[in-house]
């Protein structure tokens, strides 16, 4: 176990598996904690408590929180998050941050007032340390909703001598994502007129969560190295590019992990038929189980699988306009997704065009995702931008192999098999094209065709490779040691 000189640290997210998800954000909150406890770090998560959360937890302390003069009650409930370690079972303890008018809602986003919830939260979690007794070193906040824990924590908290010593890391999981609200919502944040400046958290006239996280963070981090350099570009930076340039000494990229105890072929209770490296011949019977599922016949043909939220940013229309052309090839496509209604619409009337081709549900169902990641033999990922990419990681573990558009971290995670015949694990291009698209599409078509032992070698290599959190976990502890150095 490393030397981690009894280094707290507290992980804030307002999404954290298993109690509350809606994309990979809850999945790295829910996992790098658990890595990073396992290797002797004293970590605590903090999240809000939503109405959908019913685990077992208990009462711990409650207080005021005082926001644009008026006191609101924040109540805050203890839980954990068991898991196996190599040192034997242990558990991450998690901080429910509750208030009764923010909180118990039927969801976790996409409320009038986001604004006000999310703000409420991060002064929350900020006036709890103390009442809770602990005193971390780091605050690693995530994303924009927790952007303000920085603001406050530079320009108020650290006039205390509670707080004058901690330092926080902020973590971009999509900078496309910003929580950029009117100017009014600066008011209730109790703040000095001068913070609500363009050097600062103004941003085009609108108080932006995400700069105010980018401009006080004391060090930044993003989900692949790749993304941190394309976020610094005009292309990439969301019109922030300026600031992350001018933050670039203190900007470092990650690539996620994924829990490999709960997404495991060989145990996941989700999936059809477990198997593993030694029995990869069972990954078939997971095929025509999902075939059946799907409504699709069951047959030995190549089935691509595609889970995703269905956004431009997922080069989703590509998918829609050259599916008369993927379809030419003996292949069956197979879509789970939800999000604007264009592509929802788009993708059902293709499943109505092609009903013994194409499978999709419209829609978030977890245990259906697991089924597609097993049953599939390729995963296709088009993306415009892809910060990290999650889905490349489990359809690795589970055999399924990616194709992808080489950018952010699909570059770092997958390897074409014509251009690197070591490390090769799926088929990559580069131009943001359909035609590029398809041309790779094709490729992994002819190669499972007409190589079945080049294809098993492929499938073997994906997983076999280990694309847990043990080695980002390290990473992440190397820079909050670097943080500490940089406090010394």
């Amino acid at each position: 176990m490393r030397e981690n000189n009894g280094l707290k640290v507290l992980y804030v997210s307002v999404e954290v598996a298993p109690f509350a998800k809606t994309g990979g954000l809850a999945d790295v909150a829910g996992s790098l904690p658990k890595s990073l406890v396992s290797m002797g770090y004293d970590v605590r998560v903090a999240m809000p408590r939503y109405q959908q959360i019913d685990t077992k937890m208990e009462y711990v302390v409650d207080f005021p929180v005082e926001m644009a003069g008026r006191q609101s009650t924040c109540v805050v409930r203890e839980g954990s998050i068991p898991f196996k370690g190599n040192n034997g079972d242990g558990q991450v303890p998690v901080y429910f941050v509750d208030n009764y008018h923010y909180f118990n809602r039927g969801g976790i986003y996409c409320y009038f007032d986001d604004a006000d919830r999310f703000a409420f939260f991060c002064k929350a979690v900020l006036d709890m340390l103390p009442k809770i007794d602990f005193k971390p070193d780091i605050i690693h906040c995530n994303d924009w909703h927790t952007g303000p824990i920085c603001m406050f924590m530079k320009e108020e908290y650290m006039d205390y001598p509670f707080y004058k010593n901690m330092k926080t890391l902020f973590t971009v999981h999509n900078l496309e994502y910003q929580g950029n609200f009117s100017a009014d919502v600066f008011g209730i944040m109790g703040m000095p007129a001068e913070v609500f400046h363009p050097e600062k958290v103004e941003f085009y006239g609108m108080f932006s969560f995400m700069k105010a996280g980018l401009v006080y963070a004391d060090i930044i981090s993003t989900v692949s190295e790749t993304y941190s350099k394309e976020i610094q570009t005009e292309r990439y930076g969301e019109k922030m590019e300026g600031l992350l340039k001018r933050r670039a000494k203190d900007l470092f990229g990650i690539v996620n992990g994924i829990d490999y105890e709960v997404f495991n072929p060989g145990t996941d209770p989700r999936i059809h038929k477990n198997y593993g490296i030694e029995t990869i011949n069972l990954k078939k019977e997971n095929k025509y189980a999902l075939q059946k599922e799907m409504g699709l016949p069951q047959k030995d043909v190549p089935v691509i699988g595609l889970i995703s939220r269905l956004t431009g940013q997922k080069g989703l229309n590509f998918i829609m306009d050259e599916i008369d052309e993927m379809l030419k090839n003996d292949i069956q496509f197979i879509l789970l997704g939800a999000g604007d209604e264009f592509y929802e619409t788009g993708f059902e009337k293709i499943e109505k065009k092609y009903p013994e081709q194409v499978g999709v549900f419209i829609g978030f169902n977890a245990p259906l995702a697991q089924r597609i990641y097993a049953g599939s033999d390729m995963f296709l990922m088009p993306s415009r931008f892809e910060p990290c990419g999650l889905g490349q990681l489990f359809s690795l573990r589970y055999g399924t192999i990616p194709i992808v558009r080489l950018t952010g971290g699909l570059a770092e995670t997958v390897f074409d098999v014509d251009e690197d015949k070591k490390r090769g694990n799926g088929f990559a291009y580069r131009e943001f094209s359909s035609a590029e698209m398809l041309k790779a599409i094709n490729r992994a078509v002819k190669f499972y065709n007409d190589n079945p032992s080049g294809w098993s070698t492929i499938v073997k290599r994906a997983m076999g490779a280990d694309y847990s959190w043990s080695k980002s976990a390290k990473k992440y502890a190397d820079l909050y040691d670097r943080l500490m150095k940089r406090t010394k």
